[in-house]
């Protein structure tokens, strides 16, 4: 029998971020992964303060980290670190052995994670089997509002022209809802990114005739990316069509899809029992007002829309799609620069045996 792991190789294996710290609330160890969390080295977060490190909201958690014998269990904090917001879980254990040490664990939530898919597709599954049973039926509603049509008089043709095109929407959106709650399992292999990505833009701007310009700042050293490549031009689609959308009225809007590699563990998805690196990043960026701050927190789930006339269905659909390739997705609102800022996170292609 081969030797057990030790604890240090245990902690560096870990997908969430943990940290040691003492009764004066310094850190005395980092895994990995709290080294990309709060975008240092170890050797620079060791013997600093935790709070200096990171700022977390609510004020009472912090308030509660600083009572060294007090165990706590926080779900969706907003934690930030590095200059960046992370819609976290959060978590302190207090070694009784040690007093005055603990333990914290801090892993990403929501936001596009693996977290919860379980009771995301059980609620899915719902409006999909609903979407099913309405199918029959609309379709012979079209049948019929296209008989009507031929028959009708010129007065009243227009009125058949509206019943079939709204029997077209309502269609398409019942698809999207199908979208949603599919658990078939999807088929990814090694993609070309930027390939993707100007096949998704040329889609936008062949379909759009108010397209603001859509400006490529590629890193051309990345290597492919383990997706399915249809799938992600969906979701490119979707995000950029969204920026075009959120950048109506404003002055030379630019919509910029930037991509970058960012090493080791800067988010972590549980695939196939495994954790999965998703180095690989595209953000999609725009000079919008943004998503309404009562709203950022749910802005993933279905049927949420900061738009007057929005379904809230495509940012839904963003994330199931990832999430299916083993990716992730997140938002990000920049007030000071008043940029908006979606990140996708991917996988680097599987070599072949």
């Amino acid at each position: 029998m081969s030797e057990a792991p030790s604890a240090s190789v245990q902690l560096a294996g870990m997908v969430f971020a943990v940290l040691l710290v003492d009764p004066e609330g310094l850190v005395h160890e980092a895994n990995p992964s709290a080294e990309e969390l709060l975008g240092r080295s170890a050797r620079r977060i060791i013997g600093c303060r935790l709070l200096d490190l990171m700022s977390i909201a609510p004020e009472r958690v912090e308030k509660s980290l600083l009572e060294t014998d007090t165990q706590l269990i926080a779900r969706g904090l907003t934690v930030n670190a590095a200059g960046r917001d992370h819609l976290v879980n959060l978590s302190c254990s207090p070694l009784h052995a040690h007093p005055g040490w603990r333990v914290i664990t801090v892993s990403e939530a929501g936001q596009g994670g693996n977290e919860n898919e379980d009771d995301d597709r059980t609620e899915l599954r719902a409006p999909a089997v609903l979407a099913h049973e309405i199918k029959n039926p609309l379709s012979a509603i079209r049948g019929a509002s296209q008989l009507l049509a031929k028959r009708a008089s010129e007065r009243d043709k227009p009125l058949a022209t509206m019943i079939e095109g709204e029997v077209a929407r309502i269609a398409e959106l019942i698809d999207r809802m199908q979208q949603l709650g599919s658990s078939n399992p999807v088929e990814t292999e090694p993609c070309n990114l930027h390939e993707a990505i100007r096949g998704a833009m040329a889609t936008v701007r062949a379909g759009r005739s108010n397209a603001c310009e859509l400006v490529e700042e590629f890193d051309p050293s990345l290597p492919q990316v383990q997706a399915d490549r249809g799938a992600l031009e969906q979701v490119l689609i979707n995000l950029l069509a969204n920026a075009c959308d959120a950048s109506v009225g404003v002055e030379d809007a630019r919509v910029v899809v930037r991509t970058r590699f960012v090493s080791g563990l800067v988010f972590s998805a549980i695939r196939l029992g495994k954790p999965v690196r998703l180095p690989v990043e595209i953000t999609v960026t725009d000079m919008g007002r943004g998503v309404p701050p009562e709203l950022r927190d749910q802005i993933f789930e279905p049927f949420v829309s900061g738009k007057s006339q929005g379904q809230g269905l495509g940012l839904a659909l963003v994330r199931k799609l990832l999430r299916d390739m083993g990716g992730r997705v997140a938002h990000e609102r920049d007030e000071r620069a008043g940029l908006t800022h979606f990140r996708i996170n991917l996988p680097v292609a599987q070599k072949e045996d």
